[in-house]
């Protein structure tokens, strides 16, 4: 690794950290950079989860405050998040990774549209805009819904906070900041697994993981701290800014 490939990916590491930070989506600045220095598909999604979770770690630090959910409910997703990613993770070692990433074009489409529709879906579903320990039900189909999302996130990952906020939006969740805090802690929990998994395999190449690790941790801090001060209107566009930008890349790279 040269100095010109160090700094690119250091500027990579901090723009993913500090989207991850707001409203997620720093995979797809980091894995595609990892990509253009010439790692091979599979070390690079394993190489950009250890480098971004050190980030996502400082994000959870400074959403803390906002956790307002109950122990059971915080117990259940966090089950829900380790499960599916330990699983997810295992798949991506096992498997080629390129037949995923070409459902991905898809996969971020209907994120970013039931995210953007969110709202609307919630307010039909019954006991919309209360806590998910309302009832035992809701608040078992949503840990099914996010185990599900937590294999994709072990496996691949890019987009992850978003799908989980499109997740939240639709069982009826209203505060964003409340939906960020939680999104950010299930994401690190969920990459924080495949990333053990992916250290154990020997998968990661280090030299450019800890590059951009630095710059992923100051850029998570900085997006944490900023998404909290904008208006909730404001990081909402945001999420759908990234949403759309992405679902437009994968689609004219693998669509």
């Amino acid at each position: 690794m040269n100095l010109s490939s160090a700094v690119f990916l250091f500027l990579a590491g901090l723009a993913g950290g500090t989207a991850n930070g707001i409203a997620g989506g720093g995979t797809f600045f980091v894995f595609p950079a990892l990509l253009f220095t010439g790692m091979p598909a599979v070390p690079a999604n394993a190489t950009n989860s250890v480098a971004l979770w050190p980030g996502l770690a400082a994000s959870t630090r400074a959403f803390w405050p906002r956790l307002n959910a109950s122990r059971r409910v915080l117990m259940a997703l966090v089950i829900g998040g380790l499960l599916g990613g330990l699983s997810g993770a295992i798949l991506l070692i096992r498997t080629p990774a390129d037949i995923f990433v070409h459902l991905m074009p898809w996969l971020m489409l209907t994120a970013t549209v039931v995210f953007a529709m969110g709202s609307r879906i919630g307010a039909r579903i019954n006991g919309a805009g209360k806590p998910l320990d309302s009832s035992t039900a809701k608040l078992a189909v949503t840990v099914f819904f996010e185990f599900l999302l937590a294999i994709y996130g072990g496996y691949f990952g890019g987009g992850i906070g978003i799908l989980l906020l499109a997740l939240f939006s639709t069982v009826g969740l209203r505060d964003i900041h409340e939906m960020n805090a939680l999104k950010i802690m299930l994401v690190t929990i969920i990459n924080g697994v495949a990333v053990v998994t992916f250290i154990i395999a020997r998968a990661v190449y280090w030299p450019q993981a800890l590059v951009i690790i630095v710059g992923a941790i100051t850029g998570g801090h900085f997006g944490a701290l900023l998404s909290q001060r904008l208006p909730a209107a404001w990081v909402r566009g945001f999420v759908l800014l990234v949403g759309t930008s992405v679902t437009v890349y994968f689609f004219l790279r693998h669509g």
